[in-house]
């Protein structure tokens, strides 16, 4: 079903406090639609939304749905909703029975990228501070688009950047469900193929084989952008000629090198094909983020921006909230809260702050995301989360799914080799948790972990004698 978006005048969001969904509820409400929506709890995003002036409810009950929706025609009304949301949900049944058009997010996404020069970006991890840092890039060099971002931007405080002539977009495709096979982009970045979502694939190469399907839909004489591992891990035999691989390593068509970290951030060059960056400032942590940094800048080369506006917007890029975002930065103690929710990231995150903070004693409290993840990955997580000093970890959050049988978080403690380790219903955390050995405290985790953050800044302030 296409939907024509320059009919709709009511658009209705189930879920709308994800940040994929409300990054599109921005969209329309910037265009002037009417906009308004259901979701589970009052989260950061969802009150922000509410702030903009899109009201948002948090009860599932057909009565909340607006009267002035109702009183639309049917084919003045778009319903958009979220694969988490579940089948029995009331609203989306009514909805449904009623004859309303009903889309997935990323259709919608598609229907709106489709007769627009779109920059897209994949990968199990990497695609949010990539994207994010590339529509910096764009922003700074004045182009004109718009940016739909799988993170909050600290630059922008928002998800979603206004475009004036909507001629061009940036989106990060989403692999989860094969939604990303809804874009025909242009130009297609992949920052990684590790396994994940193996709920919906099955296999490691089903997933890859989908991948080589979303860039075979790169339009003609579009461009192929892969990092290293990405391209590594597919084959690249089925690749146009226009393809372009980047790295952190001196391989490549764009990739750093002359890596060093000064006063905690990173300074280094970027080779391209149009000639090098030299001296380039990135205050995000980790080598990993300098190797997104390079995917950026290679976006930015083929979107013909000046190296001299890249190397500026670097330097002014202030991140991705949640991912790995100081929280308390002190002399006694740190905090850290990151997203990371899949074995590579956590080990990034975790490798990050050992090379800032060297010598200091990490406590991790992980919340795993999804009981499928956790039964395909449980060994994995321990690996990672050994990598730390002392380690706490939450129940699993279940997201969209139901309960699998024997399947918690007990399965990733059971792994784990520390003998510092412990499990803590998430309601007890504030109050059980012991910080006297912590130099350095991090949460981590993509489900609803981030609303312990302000009470756990609140009680690190009191530790350490700071309002």
């Amino acid at each position: 079903m296409n939907v024509n978006i320059d009919n709709i005048e009511y658009v209705y969001f189930i879920g709308i406090g994800g940040v994929g969904m409300s990054a599109l509820a921005r969209y329309f409400h910037a265009e002037g639609k009417a906009v308004s929506g259901y979701d589970r709890i009052a989260s950061p995003i969802a009150l922000n939304l509410v702030d903009e002036g899109i009201d948002v409810h948090y009860t599932d009950d057909p009565s909340l749905i607006p009267s002035v929706l109702l009183g639309l025609d049917k084919e003045k009304v778009l319903i958009v909703y979220t694969p988490a949301v579940p089948s029995d949900h009331k609203e989306l049944g009514y909805f449904l029975t009623n004859g309303y058009d009903v889309c997935k997010r990323a259709k919608v996404l598609g229907d709106i990228c489709k007769e627009r020069f779109t920059i897209a970006v994949a990968g199990t991890h990497g695609k949010t501070t990539v994207s994010s840092i590339a529509a910096h890039i764009l922003k700074t060099a004045e182009h004109d688009f718009a940016a739909f971002l799988g993170g909050i931007s600290s630059n922008y405080d928002s998800n979603f950047i206004f475009s004036k002539t909507g001629k061009h977009i940036l989106a990060e495709a989403d692999e989860y469900d094969k939604s990303f096979l809804n874009l025909r982009p242009d130009i297609a970045l992949i920052t990684s193929v590790d396994p994940d979502h193996l709920d919906i694939y099955g296999e490691v190469g089903h997933m890859q084989e989908t991948y080589l399907e979303f860039l075979s839909q790169v339009q003609d004489n579009g461009k192929v952008i892969l990092s290293k591992r990405a391209a590594k891990g597919l084959d690249r035999t089925v690749l146009n000629s226009s393809s372009a691989i980047y790295s952190v390593e001196n391989a490549g068509d764009f990739y750093a090198h002359s890596v060093q970290i000064e006063n905690g951030k990173y300074r280094f060059s970027i080779e391209t094909p149009k000639g090098a960056i030299n001296d380039v400032v990135l205050g995000l942590p980790g080598r990993h983020n300098v190797e997104n940094a390079v995917a950026a800048v290679a976006i930015s080369v083929f979107m013909d921006v000046d190296l001299d506006v890249c190397r500026a917007a670097l330097s002014s890029f202030r991140g991705v909230k949640r991912r790995f975002e100081y929280q308390v930065f002190t002399e006694k103690l740190v905090y850290i809260d990151d997203y990371a929710h899949h074995p590579e990231e956590l080990k990034a995150s975790i490798q990050s702050a050992r090379e800032l903070f060297p010598g200091k004693h990490i406590k991790g409290v992980f919340q795993p995301h999804l009981y499928s993840r956790t039964k395909d990955f449980h060994i994995g997580f321990a690996e990672t989360l050994s990598l730390l000093d002392s380690v706490v970890l939450l129940e699993i959050y279940p997201a969209r799914e139901k309960p699998i049988e024997g399947v918690s978080s007990k399965m990733i403690y059971d792994q784990i080799t520390l003998s510092n380790k412990e499990i803590i219903e998430k309601d007890e955390l504030i109050e059980k948790l012991d910080l006297s050995d912590t130099d350095v405290l991090m949460t981590l985790g993509a489900g609803d972990i981030d609303s312990l953050v302000k009470p756990l800044k609140n009680k690190l302030h009191e530790l350490v004698g700071e309002g």
